[in-house]
């Protein structure tokens, strides 16, 4: 198979624009959005950086990985499969969802020639487990196994492009983070002077940990300077509150920008909050990294294994 850039021609570097914002201006900050939503149609932002090591490893065999009713990297993994003419398999969390029509996240997988795989939420909490593997390769065969999120070794790796591409641009650059290989990447990809902030969107105090493990598998060790703020979670993984919900309108208002809710509105959210308390010194370029874009309904259809 051809290298993933090559075929899928991703639009890299991403645009990083300023954005007039008066609650960062009033404190001498600059607001900047690095673009990455922009960088493909069907992969957007960390998914393509995540994926693409990970695909040119895989070299055109099927790809297993992992998520949740509502996974994104699942939806970004089978689109890539479509594109690149690879199948894919999705093992989704909770075997009670294979009798429900599916959902327009897991429709838009199946459509894309998915074949999802529901497994118990107990067999799911286990998945990294050689038991578990042993019996999907089982089942799949010979398959190129990407952990749920995709955030692996390749992984970061790829997304130390994203922080390369913000040297000289930016003194903090801060993203969402679900399963931590984008922060880990990111935080690699930046020069000595700049560190990177991540933003929880889960609650459990475990990514630190998981970020510190990715880098010791990526890069050896510990890479560039990086802290983590988990106090913007708002209940957890796809949780709100009519305070995040009324800041993220509020943001679409002022700067015509659609605000994704799950991982992108908790970041700015963070950054609005963190410059108000003054974390923030003047003269401080703060960089959001736009990971995504507001959700839209995919077609209906069915590919289920059970």
């Amino acid at each position: 198979m051809n290298r993933p850039e090559t075929l899928l021609r991703p639009r890299v570097p991403s645009p990083l624009q300023e954005v007039r914002d008066d609650r960062f201006a009033r404190h001498g900050i600059t607001l900047l959005l690095k673009r990455d939503d922009l960088i493909h149609p069907d992969l957007p932002g960390n998914k393509w950086r995540k994926l693409a090591l990970n695909l040119e490893a895989a070299a055109g065999r099927p790809v297993l990985t992992f998520g949740g009713a509502y996974s994104n990297h699942l939806r970004a993994t089978a689109a890539a499969g479509r594109l690149l003419e690879f199948p894919t398999i999705g093992v989704v969390r909770g075997d009670e969802l294979a009798h429900r029509p599916l959902n327009p996240s897991l429709a838009r997988c199946a459509a894309d020639g998915m074949r999802l795989h529901f497994v118990d939420r107990t067999a799911y909490r286990a998945k990294a487990s050689p038991e578990v593997l042993e019996g999907l390769l089982r089942l799949f065969g010979d398959v190129e196994v990407i952990p749920e999120g995709g955030s692996n070794a390749l992984a970061a790796q790829g997304c130390a492009a994203l922080g390369r591409e913000l040297r000289g641009h930016t003194d903090v650059a801060a993203v969402a983070c679900g399963t931590g290989g984008t922060l880990a990447g990111l935080a690699a990809g930046l020069d000595g002077g700049q560190r990177a902030l991540g933003v929880p969107v889960l609650r459990g105090g475990f990514l630190g940990a998981a970020v510190a493990a990715l880098q010791q598998e990526a890069f050896g060790g510990p890479a560039g300077n990086w802290s983590l703020d988990e106090r913007f979670t708002f209940g957890g993984y796809a949780r709100t509150t009519p305070e995040l919900d009324a800041f993220a309108a509020d943001f679409e208002d002022r700067h015509g920008l659609p605000v994704e809710r799950v991982y992108v509105a908790k970041l700015l959210f963070a950054l609005t909050a963190l410059a108000e308390e003054g974390a923030f010194a003047p003269g401080t370029r703060v960089s959001a990294v736009i990971t995504g874009t507001p959700d839209t309904p995919g077609p209906q259809a069915s590919s289920v294994s059970r």
